[in-house]
């Protein structure tokens, strides 16, 4: 039996969709081999930018969603963050080990910071170099690249979440550890997935979470402060496990920027984005100004972690970037 490591990025729409396509990918290009499949779900906090080389184990390692590691166990890579690369090295090596071979198909590794999302990307290139078929992933494909390019029809649609598929998203934010993808990347390969989406199971998980939301709204009323054309939400003070997008957007629709501080168990993290529904054109490249402070992410949106004791350090970080957006 082949086995097959696949670490992609944790409690992430995308990065789950991501695993699901990758492994269509893989049983497409080895059909009529057995393969066995191991998820694991990597994330940005402190201590956790790149992916531990011990854990690939298999006889195809990839690293899909995250960032890019010069392990020479990786065989396959896909990503579309801009920030995939955390030094000049890293994107030599890359490539270095992307270029082709004698034939088209003898790439493995691929990366587009133009892609809205991982999930389209790995789609697209195993459409046209691999020649699968995925005509039955297309609204698997659709949501993920709406939900990580923030390309809803409006800030109300994303902060509602009226729909199923939106709470499937909110459940694998909130669990998409490496357990859940081991159980929940199988089930999304062989149920129709909207179907899945509706599931008891997963509104089982949504309905406490739904509640969480609705306080998370009222935290943001309460703490938000408006400086120029960005919002900028001190959450410090609770504990969050995750901080949801979209609603400073929805409150403050003629907002800019939002950059918002929240605080869990294992780390404090500053979320910088913006509005894309914005009447206000956008001035910064979010990813480089996060790249300064260890963190990374699109040209749109991205993030900084900082341990969780670190809370000052984060509110006075939180401050300078929101001064350096307004300016």
């Amino acid at each position: 039996m082949r086995h097959v490591v696949v670490a992609t990025h944790g409690h992430c729409f995308d990065g789950m969709c991501s695993a699901v396509m990758f492994t269509r990918l893989l049983r497409h290009i080895h059909a009529g081999e057995e393969l066995s499949f191991t998820y694991r779900a990597m994330g940005y906090g402190p201590g956790q930018s790149a992916v531990d080389p011990a854990i690939m184990t298999g006889a195809d390692n990839a690293i899909l969603d995250f960032r890019f590691s010069q392990a020479p166990q990786l065989t396959w890579y896909f990503d579309h963050h801009v920030s995939a690369f955390p030094s000049a090295a890293d994107r030599s090596v890359y490539e270095k080990r992307s270029e082709e071979g004698p034939k088209p198909e003898a790439r493995r590794m691929f990366h587009d910071g133009g892609y809205g999302s991982c999930t389209k990307l790995i789609a697209d290139i195993g459409r046209e170099r691999f020649g699968l078929d995925t005509t039955g992933e297309t609204e698997l494909i659709r949501w993920a690249d709406m939900i990580d390019s923030a390309g809803f029809p409006n800030a109300e649609m994303a902060v509602a979440r009226a729909e199923p598929v939106l709470h499937l998203m909110t459940v694998v934010e909130q669990h998409g550890g490496d357990a859940f993808l081991q159980t929940m990347v199988p089930r999304l390969l062989a149920e129709p997935f909207e179907e899945l989406a509706r599931g008891k199971d997963i509104e089982a998980q949504y309905a406490p979470l739904a509640a969480q939301h609705e306080g998370y709204v009222e935290l943001v009323k309460k703490h938000a402060r408006v400086v120029g054309d960005v919002v900028m939400v001190d959450l410090s003070a609770v504990v969050i496990d995750s901080a949801a997008k979209f609603v400073t957007y929805s409150l403050w629709p003629e907002s800019a920027y939002s950059v918002v501080l929240s605080c869990s168990p294992s780390k404090c993290k500053i979320s910088i984005g913006y509005n894309p529904w914005s009447p206000v054109k956008r001035r910064h490249n979010i990813a480089a100004i996060c790249e300064r402070h260890g963190g990374g992410g699109h040209p749109v949106v991205g993030a900084i972690s900082l341990p969780a004791d670190q809370q000052e350090q984060g509110r006075k970080l939180m401050n300078e970037i929101a001064e350096e957006l307004s300016a």
